[in-house]
């Protein structure tokens, strides 16, 4: 009776979640059955380990079950007080650290559920096998359904989920701000000489209303600046949610400097779409926002549009184009027959591009006199390995280009791919640090 009570609760629960969110973030819905399925995974991990901890002494026990529900119980607490209390307008780090911990516990629990499934899998096979050799014997059919979980997966499991969240804490605390300096040379056959040796330097994906450190972003900056760059290509991802979540960093943005100007184009956050409005004109107005942000930074933005770099009578092209997504839940603003117009004859055509899902569908293929193209938007996962000789990551399941150097046609045409400077969901890196970008231009 009490699991079907237990049952019930939780279906009223997800429903109730489902009409909350949706209210508040309508791209977020498509996430909800994951959610709904790591949910059950938390009840069948608790009904698996219950009976041990309720063998505890009685502090002991009461301390292990309010930590193991603690986070459940403040997903249901925050889903509702976002019904009251709109998310946007809470304190960042709050906002930032809270999810954070709920993410880390969360996924530490997966660890040993994995095992403990497989060990569950390995019983009823057991069970079954047991079933059919022996028929007859039913001391022996009964014996099998005493038959315990390896200790050997459980152990494995717990201490894996052990590490894991430790790993994560680590990620979110340290890591995240563990700035990765990449340089790389790319030689181009028709560049300009007056643009030899010519230093760019890419950073993306700030996602600003994560950023829980005013003092960490100073540091980026400086970076950025101690790299002595010509030009600075930002590729999109400004903000979350909202337009006003970079107020606060407008001054220590404005200090990043290059001789020949910083240029930027919009990411797929930055359009307002991940959050219901109260009507049109507001959405509007934060875009007008945003645009106002960059003019006042003195930030070149890109919509579908162009600009002509001139060194001693040489001259290449800075072409950006509003986010294009391959995947049907981004925006397809991007306009490359627009944004090219002007620059057909320049010698080498530099492409800002937020998603580099448009340079594989749409640039290396009817765009090939584009030279070089600078996306991010992938973050590399935010996880991953990347070693000598081993480079991996889950972002490789969802693009073919996810973080680094790409090329195509004959090593004459260019994709690179940042793994982005800040975060989103995950507070947090592993293994794939944030990143600033070097390049340098070769004849």
């Amino acid at each position: 009776m009490k699991k079907i009570i237990y049952l019930v609760l939780f279906i009223l629960f997800l429903i109730t979640a489902y009409f909350i969110i949706t209210s508040e973030f309508p791209k977020s819905a498509g996430r909800l059955p994951f959610f709904a399925i790591l949910f059950a995974l938390d009840f069948y991990l608790w009904f698996s380990i219950k009976k041990k901890i309720l063998k505890l002494n009685s502090i002991l026990k009461y301390v292990l079950i309010c930590l193991y529900w603690t986070p459940f119980v403040l997903v249901v607490f925050l889903i509702l007080f976002i019904a009251f209390y709109p998310l946007t307008e809470w304190n960042r780090s709050l906002q930032t650290y809270l999810f954070g911990v709920i993410f880390i516990v969360y996924v530490s629990k997966l660890i040993p559920v994995i095992f403990l499934l497989f060990s569950d899998i390995i019983r009823l096979f057991r069970i079954i096998f047991r079933f059919f050799s022996k028929p007859k014997e039913k001391s022996d059919l009964l014996k099998s359904k005493k038959i315990s979980r390896s200790k050997f997966l459980q152990y494995v499991g717990f201490i894996g989920g052990g590490i894991a969240f430790s790993s994560l804490l680590t990620g979110m605390l340290k890591w995240v701000y563990d700035f990765k300096i990449i340089k790389k040379v790319i030689k181009l056959p028709d560049l300009p000489p007056a643009f030899d040796n010519f230093r760019i330097v890419q950073f993306s994906d700030l996602h600003l209303g994560s950023w829980t450190s005013k003092k960490r972003l100073i540091e980026a900056v400086e970076m950025i600046n101690d790299l002595n760059p010509d030009v600075v290509f930002f590729t999109g991802d400004l903000v979350n949610y909202t337009t006003e979540e970079a107020f606060r960093f407008k001054q220590i943005l404005k200090e990043i400097k290059a001789p020949y100007g910083i240029y930027a184009v919009l990411g797929n956050h930055d359009y307002g779409d991940y959050m219901n409005w109260k009507s049109a004109d507001a959405k509007k107005e934060n875009m007008e926002q945003l645009y106002n942000f960059y003019k006042d930074m003195d930030w070149k933005l890109l919509r579908n549009e162009n600009y002509i770099l001139e060194l001693k009578g040489d001259k290449i092209g800075i072409i950006g184009v509003e986010n294009w997504g391959a995947y049907l839940r981004f925006q397809k603003h991007g306009n490359i027959k627009q944004a090219i117009k002007g620059v057909e004859n320049i010698p080498i055509k530099l492409l800002l591009s937020h998603d580099p899902s448009y340079w594989e569908k749409e640039i290396s293929k009817s765009y090939k006199d584009i030279d070089i193209t600078f996306s991010g938007h992938t973050h590399g996962f935010q996880f991953g390995i990347e070693i000598p000789g081993i480079k991996w990551s889950p972002a490789q399941y969802l693009y073919k280009q996810w973080a680094g150097l790409y090329s195509k046609n004959n090593n004459s045409q260019y994709l690179y791919v940042n793994r982005g400077l800040g975060s989103i969901g995950y507070p947090g890196r592993i293994g794939i640090l944030p990143e600033i970008t070097l390049f340098v231009l070769e004849k």
